[in-house]
């Protein structure tokens, strides 16, 4: 109680001066901009104090659903795509007011304000102390320059201020990252999920995050489900999630902690999930996907989230830690991590792996670089990437890689149009087809390709893929094999075998017209291959040739010079195929299950990641030996050259696929698929859903 009596007492401190920003009156004309800027995000604490106020005092219970609604918006209106061309939150109206030096730092602390929203809902008020000090502190700044010499302070000493911010913070929030990652209790999402009267759609606001006509809608359509069809879903889920621990031989029985994640609108398909974790003896770690800088935000998010209200306001701050950026820092941020982790290194333990609801279906999104965003020179992007290679080396030596599994699953949300009913119930069909009838005709698929010496996959119909992928030397054919046999476990749908190609001999290019990869859009994508790495890339999104590999280097190399090509696959779900291509959503399908939607390559690390000597074998009790590359057996001699902490699947769909063969060492060919139909003796039934097309 002493502590909060302490928090209390600190935050009205800081409220104290904030109230006083509006009405205070700046004596130079030419600071007018700064005096709309600080008033502009001292209302935006106002009312982040306000809404404290109704939630501490039970008014979220009593308040009508158009009450919640109007909360909600005047919290994220600012952002809306309607607003936010007049929103200091924008860095190009940040620049425009308040000048090219000041702007990126203005429009980031008003961004860091506004993760004060999820923290308020959640009442960790230690949170909002520091930002709502913050805030005063760089105001204070301000108004003593202002007042005693009539100028702005120094961008140094503005700058100082939000750098020694975020370190000397970064100890608390790594804490509060880890803790939420491996410990079970404190859950403010599962006690929503478990507790919520789900028919009252109000439970929606409870969380703080936006909530849209997405998620409104989502939730009503699944209130409107019979309960057989919500517990197919949830247990599809989950026993995918517990057949990934028994296929590859893992005690579930020495977890503790299953990392839920999942998007607002699925509350009641996550209250069966939970109910059947429970039972297997995991409690859920649910914690909410990042938005303040402590806490790493990205466009991909991970843990509980909404739709988001303004997806180019998200890309135009998804750079701003290279305001703060340098050795220091990334030392500061592995130490801290480091002192986590060992505090709660037995909870780590019990850590099993996420289990992911994916959503897919919003609308087209075509992102602007902005030259006024933040972005991060060359040295700080190859300082970004030692960064994240040591923090995925520091979290493994915690969460054994070889002990904890994962599971994902796919369904689509109403923004994708009239459809989207239809689409979700051939979605429920997808994901629950009959893998039996797939692992038979896969095994066929398996036996072809393992007399292989390479596969030759061509493009056609505007595509223009012409690849030789080398395939792995078998030394005991009998007892071992190339491709897994992948079915609905970890991975939902059924659909795809697939290995770790040898690098050595693989050359060519990989062309799709047009794709969607973690929610981003690419047109006419083209990366060429030599020895199995990446040696050149381009795409169609942007004027430029250097904004679009700019694009592809952040987003798909994530900053890497270059990658390998981790796998390659052949997806043998037609089904999903077809029902996306009379639904006409082909383009907007996630990779999930795109994957399955034809033949794939993956860039970055393999599947086997970190998990190579970790034996695996086939239904039919084969070995699956190549789960190595080139790249990878570097592990033992320099771990930080053996992997990238990346795996993006690119896939080429049926229709622009003019030949898959497999080639064997004498040159005899072995057609697997041809002018986008399965051709090989024993696979024709997966062209019976084909043939709708035709």
């Amino acid at each position: 109680m002493e502590e909060r009596e302490l928090l209390l007492e600190r935050l009205e401190l800081a409220l104290d001066r904030i109230r006083e920003i509006p009405g205070e009156d700046w004596q130079e004309e030419s600071l007018q901009h700064w005096k709309e800027y600080f008033t502009a995000v001292a209302k935006f604490l106002l009312l982040i104090e306000d809404t404290r106020q109704f939630l501490e005092q039970g008014k979220q219970n009593t308040a009508t659903l158009e009450e919640l609604k109007q909360r909600n918006h005047a919290l994220y209106e600012d952002i809306l795509p309607e607003n936010y061309e007049n929103s200091f939150a924008n860095p190009a109206v940040a620049v425009k007011c308040l000048g090219e030096e000041f702007g990126a730092l203005a429009a980031f602390l008003y961004t860091e304000m506004r993760s004060l929203i999820g923290f308020t809902y959640e009442g960790r008020l230690d949170e909002l102390v520091i930002r709502m000090e913050l805030f005063s502190e760089v105001y204070a700044a301000f108004v003593y320059e202002e007042q005693e010499n009539h100028r702005l302070p120094s961008y140094a000493s503005i700058r100082e201020i939000l750098y020694w911010f975020v370190s000397d913070y970064a100890d608390v929030a790594a804490e509060a990252r880890v803790r939420e990652l491996v410990c079970p209790g404190n859950n403010f999402a599962a006690d929503i999920i478990r507790r919520a009267e789900l028919t009252d759609l109000r439970y929606l606001y409870a969380y703080g995050e936006y909530v849209g006509e997405n998620e409104l809608a989502m939730a009503k359509f699944l209130n409107s489900l019979p309960e057989e069809t919500i517990n197919t879903m949830a247990d599809t889920y989950t026993e995918g999630y517990r057949i990934g621990f028994e296929v590859t031989g893992k005690d579930l029985s020495k977890k503790a902690a299953v990392d839920v994640r999942y998007q607002l609108g699925f509350e009641r398909m996550m209250r069966r999930a939970l109910e059947n974790f429970d039972k297997m003896g995991l409690q859920p770690v649910i914690y909410r996907a990042a938005a303040s800088i402590l806490y790493n935000p990205s466009i991909y998010k991970n843990g509980f989230y909404s739709v988001s209200p303004n997806r180019q306001y998200e890309f135009d701050h998804k750079d701003d830690k290279a305001l703060f950026l340098d050795k220091m820092y990334c030392s500061r941020k592995l130490e801290v991590m480091h002192t986590a982790f060992e505090k709660y290194k037995t909870e780590a333990r019990g850590y099993a792996g996420p289990a992911v609801v994916e959503t897919f279906g919003e609308k087209d999104f075509a992102p602007v670089n902005k030259p006024e965003a933040v972005k991060m020179t060359d040295e700080q992007s190859a300082l970004m990437v030692e960064h994240r290679t040591q923090m995925g080396q520091l979290q493994r030596q915690y969460i054994i890689e070889e002990e904890r599994s994962f599971t994902i699953i796919a369904f689509p949300i109403p923004e994708v149009g009239d459809c989207f009913e239809e689409l979700f119930r051939e979605t429920i069909r997808i994901n629950t087809l009959d893998y039996k009838k797939y692992q038979r005709i896969q095994q066929t698929i398996i036996d072809a390709l393992d007399q292989a010496e390479h596969c030759e996959v061509k493009g056609c119909n505007g595509n223009h893929t012409d690849i030789t992928v080398n395939l792995w030397k078998l030394k005991d054919p009998a007892k071992e094999t190339i491709f897994e046999n992948c079915v609905a476990d970890v991975n939902i749908p059924v659909g795809e075998v697939f290995t770790s190609p040898v690098l050595e001999g693989t050359n060519g290019v990989l062309h799709v017209t047009k794709v969607f990869l973690n929610g981003l859009e690419y047109k006419n994508l083209e990366i060429t291959f030599e020895n199995g790495r990446i040696k050149n890339y381009n795409c169609a999104n942007f004027a430029t040739e250097e904004e679009n590999k700019a694009f592809i280097k952040e987003n798909i190399l994530f900053r890497h010079k270059t990658l390998p090509l981790g796998e390659f696959a052949i997806g043998t779900n037609t089904t999903a195929y077809v029902a996306a291509k009379r639904l006409g959503v082909e383009a907007r399908m996630p990779i999930l299950i795109a994957e399955k939607m034809g033949p794939h390559f993956a860039v970055g690390d393999t599947c086997y990641s970190h998990a190579e000597e970790v034996k695996v074998y086939n239904p039919d009790g084969k070995e699956i030996v190549a789960r190595d590359n080139e790249v990878a057996a570097l592990r033992s001699v320099n771990p930080s050259k053996a992997y990238f902490n990346c795996h993006t699947d690119i896939t080429i769909p049926y229709d622009e696929l003019a030949e898959l063969t497999a080639v064997k060492k004498d040159g005899g060919r072995i057609p697997i698929i041809a002018n986008g139909r399965f051709v090989l003796p024993g696979t024709e039934e997966l062209n019976e859903p084909l043939r709708e097309l035709d």
